[in-house]
């Protein structure tokens, strides 16, 4: 434990010397996230505002998307009547009620932004009918989500936010689909994003997050459960209970998904190596003290050379935490997804 905060202490001094030079590039070392007293601890900072943070009852209505194959996803809607709308993506087995996402839609509604909470398959509280699900890498109901808004709803601009996993997608679809991105997307904020999955899971298996890991497999097993009953010819009838994203990913989120093996889908739906293909601001924030990231999901060389990629990383902020204290309920995160955001309109 006291190595890893001395590396993680030795690459805070690397990423201010980075912050001294070339002051152009879109590097952030310094940045304006402060954590204070006890939430200086990662752990304190990750798990306080899921426990006590209040998510206040902000959308309009919720309206099921049917996808080309059969299937749905269903959205939650701040609608105003804007000419911009932000879209947001949650994390791993989390929905559009989760208290990141719903303060970061009130955050934006409230200044003039039609605001979007994407749920993804299988995470509004109805299991969805085809075989493939959610994971890192899968943006093709992200795309059609987007051609729906400017189509259908006819919006002009178009920014999207997206929290680990969900900030996974939002950066393969920025970096990796860019070919496909409507000219309608402006940019987009990514925040605790494990950009390279393969050296990211070797953290996440360390014993300082064996309480988040099986709180996430809890919901995952029952989901490969119900999966397993709907397609026994991929899993067969009883599917043991992966204890690691090791196993699960290799029994489950592979063969749902089209890909060989767990490493084959952890290495395809890394956005890292995507990031050099943005073609339109984003910015990437990653605390250093996160504990499910790797040193290798901070691309410091990467964005002190790249006109779009701003990366920030705050000393303290935990995973999707970044807590604050203010009167209106705000924290760092949906304040500084707006600066960034809005700007680009």
């Amino acid at each position: 434990m006291l190595q890893a905060k001395e590396e993680r202490l030795s690459f805070l001094v690397k990423t201010k010397k980075f912050t001294k030079t070339k002051k152009s590039m879109p590097l952030i070392g310094q940045s304006s996230y402060t954590a204070k007293g006890v939430f200086r601890n990662t752990h304190i900072n990750t798990v306080f505002p899921s426990l006590f943070r209040k998510v206040p009852l902000i959308y309009d209505r919720r309206e099921r998307i049917k996808t080309p194959d059969d299937d749905f996803f269903d959205i939650d809607w701040i609608e105003r009547g804007n000419e911009k709308v932000i879209v947001a993506l949650h994390g791993l087995e989390g929905c559009s009620e989760n208290h990141y996402m719903v303060w970061m839609l009130k955050y934006f509604a409230e200044r003039r932004w039609d605001a979007v909470g994407m749920n993804f398959r299988s995470c509004s509280g109805e299991m969805n009918r085809q075989l493939r699900s959610y994971n890192m890498g899968e943006t093709m109901d992200v795309r059609y989500l987007l051609r729906y808004l400017i189509e259908e709803k006819k919006y002009r601009q178009i920014a999207i936010v997206g929290f680990s996993l969900g900030g996974s997608v939002c950066l393969n679809l920025l970096g990796r689909d860019v070919v496909q991105l409507p000219d309608q997307v402006v940019g987009g904020a990514a925040f605790s994003v494990p950009c390279d999955i393969p050296t990211a899971n070797i953290e996440i298996n360390k014993w300082q997050n064996f309480i988040y890991l099986q709180r996430f497999l809890v919901s995952l097993n029952e989901k490969a459960r119900i999966k397993s009953e709907q397609f026994p010819e991929v899993f067969g009838s009883q599917l043991k209970k992966p204890r690691n994203f090791d196993a699960f990913d290799e029994a489950y989120t592979a063969p749902a998904h089209g890909f060989k093996s767990a490493m084959d889908y952890w290495t395809m739906s890394s956005s890292l190596q995507h990031l050099p293909q943005l073609d339109r601001p984003t910015l990437l924030v990653n605390a250093l003290d996160d504990s499910f990231l790797s040193k290798e999901c901070f691309p410091i060389d990467l964005a002190k050379g790249h006109q779009y990629l701003h990366l920030e990383i705050p000393e303290h902020g935990g995973h999707i935490g970044f807590v604050g204290h203010n009167k209106q309920g705000h924290y760092w995160p949906e304040k500084r997804a707006f600066e960034f955001l809005n700007k680009l309109i």
